[in-house]
């Protein structure tokens, strides 16, 4: 594990970013593409995963149609609006403030700008790290690495006070979760696909790279979330994203 980086501030505020809408076949179920801006006393911007790729703005159906992504689902809604540039500007944020950029695994809807950010380091699993490329999608790994210092996860880490990396391989062979302290909302746990929704517990993470994995972190991620009493935002809730408070407003 590179334990190399570390933030010099606490968690300040935490901002959701709204990545678009997209409906699983699955089910079917639509569900909300996210990120995640955490700001830090000491003024540190980190940045929790991108999106989709831009081409998804441009021409969703063709988009689709390159990555055969339409045997999954479909893309409802994946505009400019979307991207990340736009999000960071609800906040009041230019890509250039971003410090560090945490990709939580690979897949194409947490992956699609991972090098638009050229002069920022990149913490991530050094599990998916060694793989040719991204995993992107289906097994198409379309994506290749940006040129970038990586700051590499094999296990949890302490990133900064308040910031625990939580390693839980199981959707993906690299999958990572976050739990940060606020001043005023205390714990917050962001699954990402750890736990894309509450009910992928009872379901047992069917479809899962690793089901075993997947159940086992799983398990342990609720069991520090009840700990901590904790906020729990899923990767992918159906349920949760329409009410869940987005940028421009912020978690404090």
């Amino acid at each position: 594990m590179d334990t190399q980086i570390a933030l010099r501030g606490k968690p300040k505020r935490l901002a959701v970013l709204d990545y678009g809408l997209f409906e699983v076949h699955a089910g079917p179920r639509t569900i909300g593409i996210c990120g995640f801006v955490i700001e830090t006393d000491a003024g540190e911007i980190v940045l929790i995963d991108t999106g989709f790729p831009e081409k998804y703005a441009r021409d969703a159906e063709a988009a689709t149609v390159e990555d055969a992504l339409g045997s999954f689902g479909r893309v409802l809604s994946v505009t400019p609006d979307n991207m990340p540039d736009a999000q960071l500007a609800l906040l009041g944020m230019a890509k250039s403030d971003v410090t560090l950029m945490i990709q939580s695994h690979t897949h194409i809807d947490h992956v699609g700008h991972m090098a638009g950010f050229p002069h920022t380091p990149i913490l991530m699993s050094a599990a998916e790290r060694a793989l040719p490329r991204p995993l992107y999608w289906s097994g198409k790994q379309a994506m290749e690495w940006p040129e970038a210092t990586y700051h590499l996860v094999d296990a949890d880490m302490t990133l900064g006070a308040d910031f625990e990396v939580l390693h839980c391989p199981g959707h993906a062979p690299g999958q990572l979760a976050f739990m940060v302290r606020l001043p005023e909302t205390g714990w917050v746990l962001l699954t990402s696909d750890a736990i894309s929704r509450a009910s992928e517990i009872d379901e047992k993470f069917a479809g899962s790279w690793d089901v075993d994995q997947a159940i086992h972190h799983g398990d342990r991620l609720m069991a520090l979330a009840n700990e901590h009493d904790a906020l729990v935002i899923y990767g992918h809730s159906p349920e949760q994203w329409p009410t869940l408070k987005k940028a421009p407003d912020w978690f404090t």
